[in-house]
Parts: C-alpha cells; structure tokens; sequence
C-alpha cells in the first residue's frame, strides 16, 4: 500500500523558479526564460514523492507511462503523463511563452521612419530645380520609459507563468480526485461481489430453511429482494466506473473508452499543519493569491508608467534633397550641389486633462488590484475553512468505520448465522445485519476516497503539501546551478 504524494511537492519547483525574485532583470532576455522553464519542465517531472522519476534534462517515456497506467498505475505515473499531455498545461505553457517573447517587443525603440518625396514638377531653386528629398528618423522615447514598460511585461509573464504553476496543480488535483473516485467505486464493486456470494449463500439457505418450515416465505423474498438490490448497484458502479475512467483519460489527454489498470489503496496521511498555519501558507503560496500580488504590482508601475507618458518624447533624424542642375546660362556657383540638413524634435504634453486622466486611472486600477487581492484572500480563507471541517469529518467517519462499526458489523455477521443455524435466531436477523455489514464496507470506502479528494483540494488552496512539515526555503531569482 503506497502512500499518496503531497499535491505540492509536485509543482513546488515551478513556485520557487517563478517567485517574486524574477522581478528583476529575468526578462532581458527571452532566451534565459525559456531555459528556466526547461529546467522547471525537468524538475516537474519528478518531484512526485512516489512512482516515475524523471531527472534533469531528460523527457519522461511516455510509452513506458501508457504501458504503466494499463497495467497498474500510480498518482505519479498518472501526473507525469499529464504533464506531457493533458491540453490545458500545454495551452498555459505556449501562453506563458508568448508573454515573455513581448519583452523585447515592448522595451524595443520604435521602427525608423524613412519619408521620400519625388516632384513631378521639379521646385526651382537658387542653386537647381529640386526632385526630390529624404527623411530619415527615429523617435526616442523620454529615458526611462521603455524600462518601465518592461516592467509590465515582467509582471505579465510573472502572471502567465503563475498560470502554468495553476494549470498544473489544477490538473493534479483533478487526478488526484478521480483516482480516489475509481478506488472508490472498484472497492464497492469488490463489496457487490463478496456480499453477492454471501447472499446467493443467505438466498439458498433461506429457501432450504422455508421447505423445512425453519423460515417464513417473506424471509425468503427478503434475500431475493437483497439480491436484486445488489445486482442494480453492480450494474450501476459497472456505468460510474465507465465515467470515471472517461474523466481521467480527458485528463490525459486519451481516447474516453481506454484501459486504466487496478488502482492500488494508498495510504491517507494526517494533516502535519493547524488551521492558522494552513491560512499562511495559502497566503504565502497560491497561485491566485500571487497573481493579485504581482496585478497589484503591475497597477502601481502603471502609474510610473503614466506618469512617464506625460513627458516628451524626442525625435532625430536626417534630411536630403536632391538637387538638379540649374537651366540657366550662367548657373551659380555650387549649382546642383544636393542638400544634407539634421533634424531634432520634441512632443509636447500639452493637453494637461488628459495627462491627469492617465494618472488617476492607473491609481484607480491600483485600488482595484489591492482590492482584488484582500477578497482573494478572505475567499480564501473562507474555502479552506470548509474543506478542513471536511476533511476532519471525513477523518473521523474512517477511524469509525474501520475501527469500530466494521469489526463490529463482521463480527455480527458471523453470531447471527450461528444463532440462525443453532434455532436462536430469525433468519430476518441475519439478512438486516448482512446488509449492514454491506452499507458499512460502501461506507468506509466513501469516507475514505472524500478524504484523499478534500486533502488534494486543501493544498491545492495551501500552495504546498499538508502532510509533512518542510523547512521554508527563500525563494530565489537566480537560476539553479
């Protein structure tokens, strides 16, 4: 029996590449980005606490993973081969690349500007007839300005990479559920199975005892009646297994009707944090909650931004005009001589209302984002609350059941049957506690599959596993050797 993986020992690699240190100067060039999200794709592939591990630089095995999942597949396995596959990752990684190569498009001058007039009717000069002329310039934007419009780009790809991290964990939390719901429904189905043999057991017995007037007649339809009611959970777990495995080959990104292996029982660990540490981490880690910080930072160099746009702009540039020879008997001297001028220039902000208009609305959007971030926060705070009652309870409906009302319900089995069989007892006695013992096993196994799915979304909202208490580590800007 394996034990679960941690949801954020998975992505947690992405978290730490694309923290708050990327901020500066990480954008400067496309190319470093890119090699940083080579490495967190290499780093993504194994970081599963259990199963496939997938080193630096290399590429997981796909053909290797399918044969896996066919056969009897792990969280891990399962994670690795969505994280190749599944189209929502892929969507988010080629947006979070599309970001990033709009760096140098945003920080780049702007395009030259080449003007060339031809005169059909030359224009007479002193020195010749004038045919045509030239310009070439290029505007320069204030000092300062081009930087900061960097700077929300660097926000835009930190978001966009924030994205990617949430794509993933969103994909390893959906994985994480429907492997807990086809371990669900595949131990109900071994509970259909065992109680159906001991209910063709209890149907026969139950008719042997009537013909020897041990049993009344409606003790023999109240086996029958069990029996059909046993035969249409079948039939209907036999569908929800169908769906199921639908649902995760959509997360795989394979054909709906494709094989998926025995899943194996994994072991459900306790909570290693308390709620107020929970609430924390959430703040410290979530993907949405990051990204209300880094729009909040983009909202406030936007008014940077927009105070820079109302500065001038400068222009500089070349003039040539070429200039014919003079049709007169005796031309002047330097006649014909082409002309070379240089040229400056400079916008002028002159329209103050719409300069102030600027300002105060990249303020407002700066009010907006720290408001969108505190109702992030309470939000939340609010879910995580609900799913650790959820949890707890589901925690204690386990201990429950497996401890207590299980053995016990077993145990009843067994004495009502020797009762039955030694006249003490009702033959309706030993059906009703069969059919409880058979609620019991459904409901173990209910309570346990809601605990591993309410687990896998509490850390999806902590940003981190809640299993094991790990060191905080400070995340860096610079590249890991």
């Amino acid at each position: 029996m394996g034990k679960e993986p941690g949801l954020l020992v998975f992505p947690a690699a992405v978290v730490t590449l694309a923290g708050s240190g990327d901020r500066n100067g990480t954008l400067n060039d496309g190319s470093h980005v890119m090699k940083r999200f080579s490495l967190t794709a290499a780093v993504l592939g194994l970081v599963v606490s259990t199963g496939t591990a997938v080193r630096a630089g290399e590429s997981p095995d796909l053909a290797e993973l399918e044969a896996r999942i066919g056969r009897s597949p792990t969280i891990s396995d399962l994670v690795a081969y969505a994280y190749e596959t599944n189209p929502e990752i892929r969507a988010a990684r080629a947006g979070w690349r599309a970001v990033v190569e709009q760096y140098r498009v945003a920080t780049a001058y702007p395009d030259p500007q080449l003007m060339v007039t031809y005169f059909p009717k030359p224009i007479e000069t002193r020195l010749g007839p004038q045919d045509w002329n030239a310009t070439l310039s290029q505007g320069i934007p204030f000092p300062g300005k081009l930087s900061k419009a960097g700077d929300l780009v660097q926000a835009d790809a930190r978001i966009a990479r924030l994205e990617l991290d949430k794509a993933v964990r969103e994909v390893v939390v959906n994985i994480r559920e429907s492997y807990h719901e086809l371990l669900y429904i595949r131990q109900a189905k071994q509970a259909v199975k065992q109680n159906g043999e001991l209910l063709d057991h209890l149907r026969k017995l139950a008719e042997t005892s009537y013909a020897q007037d041990r049993a009344a007649f409606v003790d023999v339809v109240k086996a029958q009646s069990q029996s059909a009611q046993l035969q249409y959970d079948s039939i209907l777990l036999e569908e929800l297994e169908e769906t199921e495995i639908a649902r995760l080959n959509a997360l795989l990104n394979r054909p709906p009707a494709e094989g998926i292996g025995p899943v194996q029982p994994v072991t459900l660990p306790s909570l290693a944090y308390g709620l107020d540490e929970i609430y924390r981490l959430a703040e410290a880690n979530q993907e949405e909650i990051r990204m209300a910080e880094t729009r909040l930072e983009k909202a406030v160099d936007k008014v940077a931004l927009a105070r820079y746009q109302n500065l001038p702009d400068f222009r500089v540039g070349v003039f040539y005009a070429g200039i014919g020879d003079p049709d007169v008997a005796v031309p002047p001297k330097d006649a014909g001589r082409d002309a070379l001028g240089l040229q400056a220039g400079v916008s002028i902000p002159l329209w103050a209302g719409r300069n102030k208009s600027r300002v105060a609305g990249a303020r407002a959007e700066v009010e907006r984002a720290r408001s969108m971030k505190a109702m992030r926060v309470n939000e939340t705070h609010a879910q995580i609350r609900s799913l650790f009652f959820r949890l707890r309870n589901a925690e204690r409906l386990v201990h429950l059941y497996r401890d207590n009302l299980l053995p016990q319900a077993a145990q009843a089995v067994e004495v009502s049957e020797t009762w039955f069989q030694q006249g003490e007892g009702s033959f309706s006695d030993f059906v009703e506690t069969q059919a409880v013992w058979y609620n019991f096993q459904l409901s173990l196994a209910r309570a346990q599959a809601d605990y591993g799915r309410f687990l896998a979304r509490l850390e999806r909202l902590a940003g981190r596993s809640l299993t094991e208490k790990e060191e905080e580590k400070p995340t860096s800007g610079e590249e890991p050797g």
